[in-house]
């Protein structure tokens, strides 16, 4: 207790040299803290988002098809003789200007067949959504969501309303609940969404085919999303010639998967980055306490001559190196913290909040600790060794 009460009045005469010899310990610590944290919170957001996007979802991805292309009949055929699939959805979408009355905005649409509202997380508001009647029939019927509605009509009851795609007028039969804000709505910018008949599409976009290249599956209630993959992949490889090349499927427990290990693989990146700054904080905490213990010979002498032993002085020094890391490793995690709240705030829209990661908080301060003991224990031991003698004569 007598060496912390010590070594914090002797941190405390020099508050300015003490400071800046902590600040590369602040500066590492955060380093490590904020940018662990930034990177958690956007994977684990990243994560969200795609599991938003359906828990029994598999995409499938025709590469080459052999000449025999998937047309859009056959996946409600292969639904009805695959009892481990509920569901088919056809994936397009294009670009395209929309416009009502006097107001003009750039759309995302998405070219669908009824199945899409089985598969997706979506959920209507107001009116129906695409029918089998409107796919067979290329019907100019269009879904939008409400804040597509709002932004683009001036309200979201807009049953009834048209709207133009590419100078091509869509009855709004169908309006869709706004979820949150996400992380993928913030990178579209000011793109609008529109989901008309797959057919409708055809028609409107010159780079969308007739031919199904992409297609959503979802697993029926009772089967896993692995027995539906293995149906499919069955399916195809038939159909193919047994060229696994042809396709791929992918589900979403595969993009999350990913997702961990790109994140984790981030995390030990920058922790790497952050301990080097930790270490170059270190190398400062050991200079300043060669100066410490130059300045202090005389003392160090006056302490050995009435008896204090090697130890006490070497537990004094260490302590000191102890606590000047200790106290910049607080600082450090408190501004971290206040970063974290800025970047949430910043980041409310998108509902993406950044939190302190307690395991790296942990990390931090057992980092600081042993960086403290490593690099303040060769100066502790000068000191220690210091011959009374000596330490009295020195400097006159």
């Amino acid at each position: 207790m007598l060496s912390l009460k010590m070594a914090l009045r002797s941190i405390g005469a020099n508050k300015l040299r003490a400071a800046l010899t902590m600040l590369g310990i602040i500066i590492g610590v955060m380093a490590l803290v904020v940018l662990v944290s930034l990177v958690d919170s956007a994977t684990n957001s990243i994560t969200s988002e795609v599991s938003s996007l359906g828990s029994s979802l598999l995409t499938v991805s025709v590469r080459d098809d052999k000449g025999m292309p998937v047309k859009l009949d056959e996946l409600g055929r292969w639904v009805d003789e695959e009892p481990s699939v509920a569901a088919m959805a056809p994936y397009a979408t294009s670009t395209a200007t929309g416009k009502y009355g006097t107001e003009s905005a750039s759309f995302n649409v998405y070219g669908v067949t009824p199945d899409e509202y089985k598969i997706q997380t979506i959920q209507l508001s107001m009116g129906r959504f695409i029918a089998s009647s409107d796919v067979k029939n290329s019907t100019r019927v269009c879904v939008i969501p409400e804040g597509t509605a709002k932004d683009l009509i001036g309200y979201a009851d807009c049953l009834g309303e048209e709207i133009a795609l590419n100078g091509v007028r869509y009855t709004v039969v169908g309006v869709l609940e706004d979820q949150e804000e996400s992380l993928a709505s913030i990178l579209m910018g000011n793109m609008k969404t529109a989901y008309i008949p797959y057919t409708s599409l055809v028609r409107l976009a010159s780079d969308v085919s007739m031919p199904v290249s992409t297609f959503y599956i979802g697993a029926a209630e009772g089967y896993t999303l692995s027995q539906a993959e293995e149906a499919m992949k069955e399916r195809l490889l038939q159909r193919f010639g047994s060229d696994e090349d042809a396709f791929s499927i992918s589900s979403q427990n595969m993009i999350e998967e990913a997702m961990g290990r790109i994140g984790k693989f981030l995390n030990i990146l920058l922790g790497g980055i952050a301990a080097i700054s930790l270490i170059v904080g270190g190398i400062g905490i050991m200079n300043i306490m060669l100066v410490t213990v130059t300045e202090r010979t005389r003392e160090i002498g006056i302490r050995k001559a009435i008896g204090a032993s090697r130890r006490t002085i070497l537990i004094q020094f260490l302590i000191e190196a102890v606590v000047l890391c200790m106290l910049g490793c607080a600082l450090g995690i408190f501004v971290s913290w206040a970063i974290l709240q800025i970047f949430s705030t910043i980041t409310a829209s998108a509902s993406i909040t950044f939190h302190l990661q307690l395991r790296v908080v942990l990390l931090s301060v057992l980092f600081c600790f042993l960086i403290g003991v490593i690099f303040g224990l060769y100066p502790a031991n000068k000191a220690a060794k210091m011959k009374p003698i000596d330490a009295l004569h020195y400097g006159g």
